[in-house]
């Protein structure tokens, strides 16, 4: 991926608190960062999560979360954490993410992957994603999100 195939981007700069005793953030807080991403996300579809996802019966839940490293941020450095929906399937969605050093937006510090299901709380069970949260989906996504013919997962 590149920058600009991104529209989400948060800005967001390291605390103390996130960063080891050399400076660099301990590598548990980028997931904290992808989370912080995904509910920005959320907020610029113009979706209320989680209460609207809850009105239909439905909520989303983290199936799978890979990072893969190539460089480490440091203590006050200015971040965008970058996410977009790649895939939506039936019933699940793909979020690729990447965090850039707002000085330097060709090489990104990291790259993630999460896997949604959006699922019936009570029954946890898969449920498919209402044509409304796909349609805020697609209209806020510059890259189109993969969607399988039959629907996929």
């Amino acid at each position: 991926m590149a920058f600009a195939d991104y529209r989400l981007r948060v800005p967001l700069r390291v605390r103390w608190a996130e960063a080891d005793m050399q400076g660099v953030v301990f590598n548990g807080h980028y997931l904290t960062y992808c989370d912080v991403a995904v509910t920005e996300y959320w907020r610029a579809i113009g979706l209320k999560y989680p209460q609207e996802l809850l009105a239909g019966g439905s909520d989303t839940f983290v199936r799978k979360a890979t990072i893969e490293y190539f460089a480490a941020a440091h203590y006050d450095d200015e971040l965008f954490v970058c996410a977009r929906t790649a895939q939506l399937g039936r019933s699940s969605m793909r979020f690729v993410l990447e965090l850039f050093r707002q000085n330097d937006l060709e090489h990104a510090l990291i790259a993630a992957e999460l896997v949604y299901v959006n699922a019936d709380p009570n029954a946890k069970k898969s449920v498919p994603w209402s044509e409304h949260v796909r349609t805020l989906i697609r209209n806020f996504e510059t890259v189109a999100p993969e969607e399988a013919a039959n629907g996929g997962r």
